[in-house]
């Protein structure tokens, strides 16, 4: 497909519903991720409202499709990017409402320079490593069966389907558990824990990165829940009051685990997680600096013109000039924050550096297990701890407002982190499709631009409305905050003390340990490898999440193998396989989005739950997803 049969990517319509959806999922997540902590990935949400919309226009095709759910998603991203930090501001005391410029230029900034990061690393990770992307290569099996050529429409309806009612029944109506969980004591104080989410879209995630990734995100899992816990637990509980405090009253074993993890363990993650970032550039570095020094070269040479459309990004000067001219904002906001000029180079400095490590460390776990399980907090607090030690070295006793500079430096290296890890999801979907990239990064910069005009607005109307993190007599029960109140407390603890450093220490030793794992595999040519981020990954998320995602990787597994044994072409099962875990996200994303409406209006999480007396607890939850496992096996292990 050249240049000139391609067809139209860049239509009006089409940049005005990016616009539109870019805006509305941007307002969704927000409140989504100040209630819960979590947002909901927005590319093939996004791809199938535009697929409905672009439908009732004579001409329209997959690629003006591909477009808009590009834009779109990154206003999910910059939402995402802004709710797990900025409203640190307001809980550490920093801030008493969100000022309309300074959210706009912190969430503008850190968005454009994470579309102007991740141009040099396309080549590198989609078509060089050719990385799984789960989410990408399933927005692209939904937009290629949107143009009615697929005969796997079927699978994509019924799962999407499916995949729709279960999260209604279990997040709405909440007629039965979204996990299921068990923990008891061993010995003292040892705590033992199992569970797994019952969500269909990590059996989903898991099913397309494979048995090789779903392995190792659950060995990471392992590492916390079966290993760490369990010694912290049982041998150094006296050194955490809290925690010694919630055994010695009669807490649950559970509680327990999960106090244990959201304090300590975690840590350990981002220990291997920082680690981890930083041999991800190193093996990197050369697909880097040749993808730079190539696209130079093309400019200055003019045969970025006589590449073929698939390969054309934003030129490589205008990714540089563009990098420098954020610089200048970037500075006089830190100016306005300490002060003091050295120091306020010495932030700038900081958050480009951090913001280029932490977006390609983002991207490439993007790549590994999908955005929606990209621990783009990990990659914050990682950043925050690492610019609060800077500003605390630099300011000694003067630090007063060094909590709030490390969150500010946090805030923009977020943003970049989270459209990093975003847009290489939709970059991967066009290079499937034939997009042509640097049209694809002109809509991503479209939606971020987008979105931040809104997010200051949704903000002071959510702190107004519900009050945020810190309960007052006007809000007594505010949105929660979660990810914030973690930034705020990482801050503070850094400056005030109280941190586990042994934790992170220890993290850091695991991946090393791991790193030399993967380089010997690599030695003997194994096909099975360690990357050290999957295994990070793994560490830093809740085990329920990692087991789901273990589940989804042993069913193409599995169905895999039944093809050899019988010695057929799985190809077309395995394609139909990919559909049905497609749908199940689409359907869970979908209702996930839509159900922010009444919970918004009514103002309250349960407003569509039914009695307690009808809930089923985790026993009915568990049979819906052997359902599930059984018929996403049975789809992609069928003889052709």
């Amino acid at each position: 497909m050249d240049s000139v049969t391609t067809p139209p990517q860049l239509t009006i319509k089409a940049i005005l519903l990016g616009i539109v959806l870019s805006m509305v999922l941007a307002g969704a997540n927000a409140y989504l991720g100040l209630f819960a902590g979590m947002t909901v990935s927005a590319s093939i949400p996004a791809a199938v409202i535009s697929m409905a919309i672009l439908k009732m226009f004579r001409e329209s095709n997959i690629l003006e499709n591909n477009i808009v759910q590009t834009a779109a998603s990154a206003g999910e991203s910059i939402a995402a990017g802004v709710i797990f930090t900025l409203p640190a501001l307001v809980i550490l005391g920093y801030w008493n409402v969100f000022d309309y410029w300074w959210v706009t230029a912190i969430a503008a900034v850190g968005g454009l320079l994470g579309v102007l990061f991740t141009i040099p690393l396309r080549r590198s990770l989609i078509v060089e490593q050719n990385l799984t992307f789960p989410e990408g290569k399933a927005t692209a099996e939904v937009l290629k069966v949107g143009q009615g050529s697929s005969e796997g429409v079927k699978f994509l309806a019924l799962a999407a389907i499916a995949g729709a009612v279960i999260k209604f029944a279990t997040t709405g109506l909440k007629a039965w558990t979204g996990s299921a969980a068990a923990a008891r004591y061993f010995g003292n104080s040892s705590v033992g824990y199992v569970g797994m989410n019952l969500s269909p879209a990590l059996i989903s995630v898991g099913y397309i990165v494979g048995l090789n990734i779903a392995v190792l995100v659950f060995v990471g899992g392992a590492i916390s829940w079966y290993v760490a816990i369990p010694i912290f637990s049982g041998f150094f509980l006296d050194n955490s009051p809290d925690l010694l405090a919630l055994y010695q009253n009669g807490g649950s074993a559970e509680d327990l685990a999960w106090g244990i993890w959201t304090s300590q363990i975690r840590y350990v993650g981002v220990g291997a997680m920082v680690v981890g970032g930083i041999w991800a550039l190193i093996s990197m570095r050369r697909s880097l600096v040749d993808g730079i020094k190539s696209g130079l070269h093309k400019y200055k040479s003019g045969d970025a013109q006589n590449a073929p459309h698939t390969e054309r990004d934003i030129p490589m000067n205008y990714v540089l000039i563009g990098i420098a001219i954020f610089v200048l904002p970037i500075f006089v906001l830190y100016q306005n924050i300490v002060g003091h000029i050295g120091v306020a180079l010495s932030m700038t400095l900081i958050m480009i550096v951090a913001g280029f490590l932490f977006s390609s460390v983002a991207a490439y776990m993007a790549g590994l297990v999908g955005s929606s399980n990209n621990p783009i907090s990990g990659v914050t607090i990682a950043t925050i701890l690492f610019a609060s030690l800077i500003l605390l070295l630099m300011l000694g006793a003067d630090a007063g407002n060094g909590p709030a500079a490390a969150i500010m430096i946090g805030a923009v290296v977020a943003c970049a982190a989270a459209l990093a890890g975003d847009n290489m999801q939709d970059l991967k979907a066009g290079h499937i499709l034939g997009a042509t990239p640097w049209k694809q990064q002109t809509m991503q910069i479209v939606g971020v631009l987008s979105a931040v005009l809104l997010m200051a607005p949704i903000l002071n109307l959510l702190l107004q409305a519900y009050g945020i993190g810190v309960p007052t007599a006007e809000h007594p029960n505010p949105l929660a905050a979660p990810q914030a109140t973690l930034m705020a407390s990482v801050a503070e603890g850094v400056f005030r003390g109280g941190l586990p450093w042994t934790m992170i220490s220890i993290g850091a030793g695991i991946g090393v340990a791991i790193i030399v794992v993967d380089e010997i595999l690599k030695a003997k040519g194994s096909s099975f490898r360690a990357p050290i981020l999957a295994v990070a990954v793994g560490i830093y998320l809740p085990l329920e999440l990692s087991s789901a995602i273990l589940v989804g990787g042993l069913i193409a597994h599995f169905a895999s193998r039944a093809h050899a044994r019988r010695g057929d072409d799985g190809e077309t099962s395995m394609r139909h396989g990919l559909l049905f875990a497609a749908g199940l996200i689409t359907g869970e994303a979908l209702v996930g989005i839509l159900m922010a409406i009444p919970i918004v209006i009514y103002k309250n999480a349960d407003v569509l739950a039914i009695d307690d007396s009808l809930r089923m607890g985790s026993l009915a939850g568990i049979v819906v997803i052997a359902g599930v496992v059984l018929w996403l096996y049975r789809v992609s292990a069928r003889r052709a």
